[in-house]
């Protein structure tokens, strides 16, 4: 199993929407780091849900439901979604600031490559993450 980091801003997606329609396509995404992202997650892979611009946090964690698939929101180009659903939400939110202010995550993609969308997690990470939200890796 792989680990990643979705994030979506909250006004135009938030977990609690996520929650309440159990299963979304993962639609939008427009970097090609990230689409190569996409591309590699497999069903069953867990995904941090982050909640970028406002309150970023890691708020929640989703589930890879159905693979790469052609984006339906792309109107051309080779873009790509996938869907997830929904798992269970931290506890306790892990804020950025608490991400930079520690210093195993200094390598984390969160961390390094601030502006990318759908990034990688170490299992490493994903654990003390884990445990910083208050939730079973």
């Amino acid at each position: 199993m792989n680990y990643w980091l979705v994030k979506s801003e909250p006004d135009a997606f938030s977990w609690e929407q996520q929650v309440a329609r159990k299963v979304e396509p993962w639609t939008g995404v427009r970097n090609h780091t990230a689409k190569l992202n996409l591309k590699a997650m497999k069903k069953g892979d867990l995904a941090f849900f982050y909640h970028s611009n406002i309150g970023k946090e890691i708020v929640g964690i989703v589930k890879v439901v159905k693979e790469a698939y052609p984006d339906p929101t792309a109107e051309k180009g080779d873009w790509v979604a996938v869907d997830m659903q929904a798992a269970r939400a931290m506890k306790a939110p892990v804020t950025l600031a608490t991400i930079k202010a520690d210093p195993r995550f200094a390598e984390m993609a969160l961390v390094r490559l601030s502006r990318l969308s759908v990034a990688p997690v170490s299992e490493t990470e994903w654990r003390a993450i884990c445990e910083l939200g208050k939730v079973k890796s």
